[in-house]
Parts: structure tokens; C-alpha cells; sequence
């Protein structure tokens, strides 16, 4: 069986991660021409294609399990140094996360600080949006993440959290300019052509709703892209357009009557899952576990 030396795999790992050759032969204290001969050896070993040679270096599909293949061997090979005494005195453990922007503003921070301290854990939270969270897990940059994707990642397992609902808004004013009243019943005709704000080129949550009313395409192509969570909401609050925000944030301004809703008997509901690495990793499942829990208290069920 072939096997596949642990130095060209690091290699590999180092080249996706610097981004080109000349960059991986720096962090690696060798030359450019040995990184460059250890990637084919190791492409040549495989039968297959790992990196396409573009800049900055990006790797195949097939690039991507060797590569989440040397990610977890990073894992655990700090793991084992851990146990065996060799890692530098309190030397943090890092995890990398992803999660969408609305969970980070809404509920996923709080079961963080449940955690203990004597965990000493270091997070590097990567902000992606739902439907593409799994696109990080894939391809091997984080090992856990909050998605919308039911299906587990291969070698990831899969639990479900809840359902983020969202709600269809605008400013008092806007809904008087532009829907003709400032009431909660608004003509779907008038929705579909109101200026609308989203989060970003991804951002498809308004045009589904809209989809929804019989609104064809989907929203206006008058559209502002707020790629923040509260600076979404404070566009809307102010007037720029209308859009779909969590429950959890648009109820206390509707309460104050700064937003109202828009077709109140129509909802969204997006379904919100943790994946994670298949490791016997104590701190990723003390995290799991938190997540879930504050999940379970949050998001609708």
C-alpha cells in the first residue's frame, strides 16, 4: 500500500497556507525547488493533481483531502506533544471555527465564555455565511463550523442546533414612502419593487421571501450589501431598504416601534447544524457541547 511521507504532506499544507512555492520554502527554512520537488513526489505518489498552480496556489479536490488529512495529523501530533510534556509550558490549544455573521451576533459568542478556563483555548473564529461554512470544513481550513448543510462533511459528524427565523422588516417611515402604509399590510407587488438591503452577493434570504409572496425573480434590484450583522440592521432602521433580520434582534426594535413587519404572516426559517471533525479531541467536544446548549436555549426548535 502506498503510504504518504509525512514531510511532503507538511509541504503541501505549507504551500496552500503561504499561498505560493517561494513562501512555503521560507516558512519551511528549505528552497523553493525542494518544496517544489516534494509536491510532485507526493503528486506522483497519488496518481493525482493536488495544487492547481495558480496565485495564489489553490488546492484540487483532490488537493483538499490531503490536505485535511495534514491539518488533523497537525492535531494530533500537538495533542501528543502535550501529553508527552513537550509543548511549550501553558501553551494555548487553537481552534478555528466558522460561523455566519447573524449566529455571531446573536447567540454563538455567549457559549464560548461557558467554557472553562482551565481549557485555555485560543479561537479563531472565520465569519462565513450558512450556506458556504461547509465549503471551509471541506477544504480543510477549520475544524468545526455553525451551517446550514444537513449532510456531513466527509470525515465530519453532523448535529442539528435549531432554526434562526427571520423576519421580513423595514423602518416606519420606508414602509410609508414606499408600501403605502406604515401598517403591517403591505401589497407583495410593492415589497418586490421596494429597495432592499442585503448582506452581501450571497445574500439570498430576501429574494427567497419574496419568491415566496409569487415575487418571481425575487427583490428589487435596488439593493445596498451591509456585510455586517448590526450594520445590517441599523440600514434598515434607517431607511435604506427593507430586509430580512433574526427574530432576536427585530423584536425589540419592533416593540419600539422603529421597525415594522412586512407580510407578517410569511417567515423564514433557516436550519442551523454543527459540524465538526471526527477527532478524539476533549476541547472541540467541550465546544460542541456548549454550542448546543445555548442552541438549544436560542434558536427555534
Amino acid at each position: 500500500m502506498t503510504d504518504l511521507p509525512l514531510d511532503q504532506v507538511r509541504t503541501l499544507l505549507a504551500v496552500v497556507d503561504e499561498g505560493t512555492f517561494d513562501a512555503a520554502a521560507a516558512a519551511l527554512h528549505v528552497t523553493p525547488s525542494a518544496v517544489s520537488q516534494r509536491v510532485k513526489a507526493l503528486e506522483q505518489r497519488t496518481g493525482r493533481v493536488l495544487l492547481m498552480r495558480t496565485k495564489p496556489v489553490r488546492a484540487t479536490e483532490s488537493g483538499e483531502v490531503v490536505v485535511r488529512f495534514a491539518r488533523r495529523l497537525a492535531r494530533l501530533e500537538r495533542d501528543a506533544r502535550t501529553e508527552l510534556g513537550m509543548s511549550e509550558a501553558g501553551e494555548p490549544t487553537r481552534l478555528s471555527i466558522a460561523v455566519n455573521a447573524d449566529s455571531l451576533a446573536t447567540w454563538f459568542l455567549p457559549a464560548l465564555t461557558q467554557l472553562p478556563r482551565e481549557l485555555r483555548l485560543c479561537f479563531e473564529l472565520r465569519r462565513e455565511d450558512e450556506d458556504h461554512t461547509a465549503a471551509l470544513l471541506r477544504e480543510g481550513v477549520v475544524m468545526a463550523a455553525v451551517t446550514s448543510w444537513p449532510d456531513p462533511v466527509a470525515g465530519c459528524s453532523v448535529r442539528a442546533l435549531g432554526r434562526m427565523r427571520y423576519l421580513a422588516v423595514a423602518g416606519a417611515d420606508f414602509a410609508g414612502r414606499w408600501l403605502g402604509s406604515g401598517t403591517d399590510a403591505a401589497p407583495d407587488k410593492l415589497i418586490a419593487d421596494a429597495p432592499v438591503v442585503a448582506f452581501d452577493r450571497n445574500d439570498d434570504l430576501q429574494d427567497e421571501f419574496v419568491r415566496g409572496l409569487g415575487g418571481g425573480l425575487g427583490a428589487s434590484a435596488l439593493r445596498h450589501f451591509m456585510p455586517t450583522s448590526e450594520g445590517f440592521v441599523d440600514a434598515v432602521v434607517a431607511g435604506l431598504g427593507w430586509g430580512m433580520v433574526p427574530e432576536v434582534q427585530a423584536e425589540p426594535l419592533l416593540r419600539a416601534g422603529r421597525l415594522v413587519r412586512l407580510a407578517p404572516d410569511r417567515i423564514v426559517d433557516v436550519p442551523l447544524f454543527w459540524q465538526q471533525w471526527k477527532l478524539d479531541f476533549p476541547a472541540l467536544a467541550a465546544v460542541a457541547e456548549a454550542v448546543a446548549a445555548v442552541a438549544a436555549k436560542t434558536l427555534r426548535h
